[in-house]
């Protein structure tokens, strides 16, 4: 029996997700395709889920679409078919009020970087390469590129990268916004660990809504906006959790006070 193309942990509520295809950069078949959606959906509906963690396997982080399975015909499904089907697991990931940490390593380019974006924090390491590169193959953008590509970077710089064939450094992705931190290649998992587990060891609920009021964004105007943080702020609040720490708060105030 071949091995899954894709890995789903749940440990203490850190989901690790990893995409399991080194041998051909983790680029997206029919395999992985159905896999990442069936993986994505579980990791986000389970009430033990506090963060996630994406990273994978071998050399890079992901090559987008495997072009040589396009090729050869992708199976039972069209391209397109497909593409749904990988968006419906990056829709679970921007959609799901769980904030999600990509440990980059290696080469991110094509549908990979819509992958990456669907993270909200991304670690890479010093050697990483971040492009489209989709034109090479004579393909145009998918994977949510086109929809989230320009927020994180801004027009300009998004038609930059899928107007040409460039690749970023891991400093230039970090000096564009398109990545949180660069470390040393072999602590790129490391680093994206400890970035989850500061989550799950903080207010973890906070987190997840502050995540889902900065996504859901677009999604309303300026003033229903402020009304939604105004609710959310208030059901936070109530919570045990949000209640024991205000307490804390208050009380290490006191003391100081004295």
């Amino acid at each position: 029996m071949s091995e899954s193309p894709i890995l789903l942990s749940v440990v203490d509520g850190l989901a690790r997700i990893t995409l399991n295809r080194p041998a051909r950069m983790n680029a997206f078949d029919q395999a992985l395709a159905l896999a990442w959606a069936e993986v994505t959906a579980e990791a986000t509906s389970r009430d033990d889920v506090k963060a996630i963690l994406l990273d994978a396997a071998g050399p890079s982080f992901c090559a987008g679409g495997d072009v040589l399975a396009m090729a050869q015909g992708m199976g039972d499904f069209t391209i397109q078919e497909l593409a749904h089907t990988i968006n419906a697991g990056i829709l679970a990931l921007v959609e799901s009020p769980i904030p999600v940490v990509a440990a980059a390593h290696g080469t991110t380019a094509g549908g990979g970087l819509g992958i990456l974006l669907a993270s909200d924090y991304v670690i890479v390491g010093e050697n990483s390469k971040i492009g489209s590169l989709y034109a090479n193959v004579g393909l145009t953008p998918d994977l949510s590129v086109t929809a989230s590509l320009a927020k994180a970077v801004g027009e300009r710089r998004a038609l930059q990268l899928v107007l040409s064939d460039r690749l970023l450094s891991a400093q230039q992705a970090l000096d564009w916004g398109l990545v949180a931190e660069v470390v040393a290649p072999d602590e790129v998992k490391v680093r994206a660990e400890e970035v989850a587990q500061s989550w799950l060891a903080g207010a973890a609920g906070a987190y997840g809504q502050a995540k889902r009021l900065i996504r859901s964004q677009p999604t309303r105007t300026f003033a229903e906006q402020l009304s939604e943080e105004a609710r959310t702020i208030d059901a936070a609040l109530h919570t045990p959790e949000a209640q024991a720490r205000v307490q804390a708060f208050a009380d290490r105030s006191a003391r100081k006070a004295k």
